[in-house]
């Protein structure tokens, strides 16, 4: 890892750089890192990027937002720098990073809660069993379970309105393999958007409605959405920053990534970046955003793992239920 020296030199160098060009008739910063990916993520990398970018003005750090796999598509085909998961890299993900030749690193950032909601004026979901989100979202359920009375009775007969990520989506994949089923999928007639701000619109707008996203966005829009307590066979437990962060809110916390080319980790603006979003004294955007930071011995494992340029992934196969530390110490 760079010293705070090293790394204050490195960044002079860089600015010193894009102020030279820029004054020969450049416009932009010559220094510029590519991040893609996670919908889920996107606040954490924005944040960080919005003040590293105050911080090194020479350097220009693009956030876009395709969703995991999507994000994973244009990282191993070399387009970007840092790809953002809200779930680990899938096998068929691994392939095609090997067809184009893309190592990487393999970085836990954060935890969060994946958060079921509703509509604010419903008054009587207010906790949901998983078998009953998966006699909702499961693929028989197709133009079949269409009002609230069919998932549980005594709920009234109003329509039921579903909104949620697409199939590119990390949040997508974890939910459907941890209430529908590994490989399952899910039904297909919902509303869905890699835009969460749009899952929030639907599910606002429609008195029957129910989508899922990143606590986050949760927390972004509290005054306009209901929050479901789960249970997950141990009571009702409601997301928030102390039952993801012990592990109580089951079984839909989660950690969250960044993937990161081992090529471009070796470019100053790259290392500093990412270097940036690992320091303990940055992990507050991480909980300003509404994700729950890792603990500091979980980041001393990440932060070794990126300053020895450990290539591959520990938790694309890892069985369910395994612990970060234990897996970033193997």
């Amino acid at each position: 890892m760079l010293s705070q020296k090293n790394y204050s030199l490195s960044i002079a160098l860089i600015t010193s750089l894009a102020v030279g060009i820029t004054s020969c008739g450049g416009s932009t910063p010559t220094a510029q890192v590519k991040v893609d990916g996670s919908s889920t993520v996107f606040p954490i990398s924005e944040a960080m990027a919005e003040e590293f970018q105050k911080a090194n003005p020479g350097i220009q750090v693009t956030v876009g937002v395709s969703g995991t796999g999507g994000g994973f598509k244009k990282f191993c085909a070399g387009e970007t720098d840092i790809s953002n998961g809200s779930r680990p890299i899938k096998e068929s993900e691994i392939e095609l990073c090997k067809k184009g030749g893309i190592e990487y690193i393999e970085l836990p950032i954060a935890f969060d809660g994946l958060s079921v909601v509703v509509n604010k004026d419903n008054n009587f979901a207010s906790c949901l069993k998983t078998a009953e989100l998966k006699k909702i979202w499961e693929p028989a359920a197709q133009g079949k379970i269409n009002n609230w009375n069919q998932v549980r009775p005594g709920f009234p007969n109003q329509k039921l309105g579903l909104y949620g990520p697409g199939t590119d989506s990390g949040t997508y994949d974890y939910f459907m393999e941890n209430i529908v089923g590994k490989k399952v999928g899910s039904r297909g007639d919902y509303t869905a958007s890699e835009d969460d701000n749009l899952i929030v619109q639907g599910v606002s707008t429609d008195q029957g409605g129910l989508g899922f996203f990143g606590y986050a966005y949760y927390e972004e829009n509290k005054e306009k959405l209901k929050l479901v307590e789960i249970d997950g066979g141990n009571g009702c437990v409601a997301p928030s920053t102390a039952t993801i962060a012990d592990g109580t809110y089951k079984p839909l916390s989660r950690p969250e990534f960044i993937y990161v080319k081992k090529e471009a980790a070796t470019r100053p603006e790259v290392k500093a970046f990412v270097e940036y979003q690992l320091a303990a004294a940055n992990s507050k955007l991480i909980s300003e955003v509404g994700y729950v930071p890792m603990p500091e011995d979980i980041m001393t494992l990440v932060r070794k793992r990126f300053s020895e340029g450990t290539v591959g992934s520990v938790f694309a196969n890892a069985p369910k239920g395994s612990k970060v530390k234990q897996l970033l110490e193997k």
